[in-house]
């Protein structure tokens, strides 16, 4: 599964695929969603990113980051790199990404200053990443059989049929781990992408997740930018866009890329 897929099911929606529909509220709308978790995705992807955050007075801070991910059987693999400004250059970010539902995913943090590699506990992982509106939850896949769903509506975004779906936690632990109490998710019908959703905080705050351009590669579509942005009511609290270039699919990359080592060594 390549990262930007995986990015957009784990802070839209948080899903892998399940064989069983036993805990189906909606049948039609979980099997959309795992026609989205199925969609073709290619086994590896490089990229360069851009991260750009602007606050609530349209204050902007820049960040050039490199991402690589690669399938590892079923599980996935992904590392982020900083590679500017000053204050976080040589930051590095490491996720294990496990199919299986009974393993929490791991993920890792270097921190350059305290020349040391920090585990994500499942506790934090709500939290803000690097500054963002994702949160390091939002980095990881989660589990079908964790969520209802219902389709609400079918609509049109920029022009295009979409579905809206309704997802809710099953329980109080994936609340408390996620932030989350609801996300609805619009997802076009013509490729499975996830192209907006909405998702509502436990602190009441919302968070408006906007797919603005992608594109096809080698049959398989890719997101180039995306914005997510944080509100209290009406007002915006903070926003990030994330633009994506020299995309490089399906390339050969080392497993010895997506190491905690590597993650001190860097690029």
């Amino acid at each position: 599964m390549n990262k930007i897929k995986k990015l957009l099911i784990g802070l839209i929606l948080g899903l892998s695929l399940l064989t069983t529909n036993l805990l189906a509220k909606d049948p039609k709308a979980r099997a959309i969603m795992e026609k989205v978790d199925a969609r073709d995705d290619g086994k590896t992807i490089e990229q360069d990113m851009l991260m750009v955050l602007i606050d609530k007075n349209g204050k902007k801070r820049t960040r050039d980051m490199k991402s690589y991910s690669k399938d590892f059987g079923v599980d996935e693999h992904q590392i982020m790199f900083f590679k500017s400004p000053a204050d976080v250059k040589n930051t590095a970010f490491l996720t294990y990404d496990y199919d299986k539902a009974s393993r929490d995913d791991d993920q890792w943090l270097y921190l350059p200053a305290l020349k040391k590699v920090k585990r994500i506990p499942s506790s934090d992982k709500s939290s803000s990443f690097m500054g963002s509106d994702f949160s390091y939850y939002d980095m990881t896949d989660r589990n079908l059989q964790d969520y209802n769903f219902k389709l609400l509506k079918e609509t049109k975004v920029r022009g295009k049929k979409v579905w809206m779906i309704e997802a809710i936690p099953r329980t109080k632990k994936v609340v408390k781990e996620s932030g989350y109490t609801k996300t609805i998710a619009l997802v076009r019908q013509d490729n499975y992408m996830v192209v907006r959703s909405i998702g509502f905080l436990k602190n009441g705050k919302k968070k408006y997740l906007d797919i603005k351009k992608m594109h096809k590669q080698g049959g398989v579509w890719l997101v180039d930018e995306m914005t997510m942005t944080t509100k209290k009511g009406k007002s915006t609290v903070h926003k990030t866009i994330l633009k994506f270039s020299n995309i490089k699919l399906n390339k050969n990359i080392s497993d010895n890329m997506f190491t905690t080592r590597r993650l001190e060594k860097g690029m």
